[in-house]
């Protein structure tokens, strides 16, 4: 029977939800504090760190039998790929929506308040801001889809799901990808006070839950990871959008 950690680990540990306990610990920790120091200080470089470990942590524990488990492999229906960007896209913009609606441009605003984090200066003339959202853009469908995709839904996923199911997995790994993006918007760093905003990020952590849900129904149908990459990249490229353009 293939094992799908690497023989090294295998000493240490097996492939369960204990395993799965112990990668959330070691990466959404750490993760969740330095997102809240970055919101404090203005300096993000920590968080491409963070997204670099995520990336290889599939890498660094697991065989070619275990990457191909979590969905490192050719899609399978690679029409899916499309239907996860339509979808990903889609998505994001439904929650620009939803945020405009209840709170407007305050920082009571999801997208409003995660804008801050991109510096865009005032009066900046249009082609300035046109390369400016190129970077952020480029920056956003490819440093967290990849890293939280890979761990979240890849890695993190199946080792819940070897004990628990596929479904059961999906909501341990849904929530705690929603409850780690509080640290993005929710407990918010505003006027270089803390202030925890407790309907907004209500709203938040469900939409972050059933977002999540949603990539892994991509890499499902899919049969690939990149699925819910592609789909995550396309949420985010929506959201970039609606802050530099739309808000």
């Amino acid at each position: 029977m293939e094992n799908e950690l690497r023989p090294f680990w295998n000493r240490a540990f097996s492939f369960n939800w204990k395993f799965g306990l112990f990668l959330i610990l070691i990466v959404c920790i750490p993760r969740f504090i330095l997102v809240l120091n970055a919101n404090a200080s203005g300096n993000y470089s920590s968080i491409g760190l963070i997204m670099f470990i995520s990336a290889i942590a599939p890498f660094v524990f697991l065989g070619k039998y275990g990457r191909k488990e979590i969905g490192i492999t050719k899609p399978q229906k690679y029409n899916w790929l499309l239907i996860a960007f339509i979808g990903g896209l889609t998505v994001s913009i439904l929650l620009y929506f939803l945020g405009q609606s209840l709170y407007g441009n305050s920082y009571e605003n999801w997208y409003k308040y995660i804008g801050k984090s991109y510096n865009i200066p005032v009066g900046i003339n249009q082609n300035s801001k046109a390369i400016l959202f190129s970077i952020m853009a480029l920056t956003g469908m490819t440093f967290s889809p990849i890293g939280e995709e890979l761990f979240f839904r890849g890695i993190v996923h199946a080792s819940f799901a070897k004990s628990i199911g596929e479904k059961k997995a999906s909501i341990v790994d849904s929530s705690t990808f929603a409850m780690t993006h509080i640290s993005h918007f929710g407990l918010v760093f505003i006027n270089r006070e803390w202030s925890f905003l407790k309907a907004p990020t209500l709203i938040w952590v469900l939409s972050m839950f059933l977002v999540s849900v949603m990539f892994f129904i991509f890499r499902k149908y899919s049969g690939s990871i990149l699925g819910a990459i592609i789909c995550h990249a396309a949420f985010n490229l929506g959201m970039i959008y609606c802050i530099f353009y739309m808000m």
